[in-house]
């Protein structure tokens, strides 16, 4: 049970496993009001950098929780590096279906809904979890504009995924049954950020592993990518962290 290759490969360099600055997590945490001790869960926890960095700045506690080996060694290090792993816990382990031992203040899932099934199994899975008076947290893409067919597929959104426009999304965690209570949005820094590290670890990795039978499918994911990403991802698809509690 792990991730593939290629996506350790890709995220090798990152801390953050999707389109945010460090000060836009730190954003994220400071909105959210977390009082010292709160106990937090998070799915897909990747390499735990929202907990760590939390726990150090807020005081928090909590679980990661991921499918990946590598990133959750690296959590762990992390928790180790940052003075706080007697304050958070990474386990290695299938985010789907996954609930808390006891309920937490903050359930997340920055993206990675397809834990879930989508956006509304992720909300449903996390609410499972959630202690009364609770926040829910999710990251998912958005549509900045009405995507074409090619602009879809440009963007490498597969067929089970179904991303909405931003008011669409907002409007959605209504019709679920939720107040939405904060929100910070991801911009093309953070976009560039995270995508152009990807190409330099993939740069990196192709040096040392010429050889390796994933080394030719790199070497083209790395010549066509960025002019990809430039034309469909960078100014089509939004990443947005909305933060909700049931009514």
């Amino acid at each position: 049970m792990d991730l593939s290759r290629k996506f350790h490969i890709r995220e090798s360099s990152h801390r953050i496993h999707n389109p945010f600055t460090d000060e836009q997590l730190a954003t994220l945490g400071r909105v959210l009001r977390l009082a010292p001790g709160s106990r937090l869960l998070d799915l897909a926890s990747g390499s735990g950098e929202l907990l760590c960095t939390w726990a150090r700045d807020h005081g928090s506690t909590g679980t990661g929780v991921d499918i990946s080996t590598v990133f959750t060694a690296a959590a762990r290090e992390r928790a180790v590096e940052l003075g706080v792993a007697d304050r958070v816990t990474f386990v290695h382990d299938d985010a789907a279906g996954f609930v808390a031992a006891e309920p937490v203040a903050v359930a997340c899932c920055l993206g990675a809904t397809w834990i879930g099934g989508g956006f509304d199994g992720t909300v449903a899975l996390l609410r499972r979890s959630l202690a009364a008076g609770g926040v829910i947290v999710v990251g998912e893409p958005y549509w900045r504009r009405e995507p074409t067919a090619e602009v879809v597929a440009g963007c490498g959104v597969g067929p089970d995924e179904e991303f909405r426009m931003l008011p669409d999304l907002l409007r959605r965690v209504g019709e679920l049954g939720y107040d939405v209570v904060e929100l910070v949005v991801a911009d093309q820094e953070g976009w560039d950020r995270y995508e152009a590290a990807q190409w330099h670890n993939i740069r990196d990795w192709l040096v040392a592993n010429s050889d390796d039978e994933l080394a030719a499918e790199l070497r083209a994911e790395l010549a066509t990518g960025p002019e990809r990403y430039a034309r469909y991802r960078r100014e089509y698809l939004g990443w947005a962290v909305v933060a909700m509690m049931p009514r």
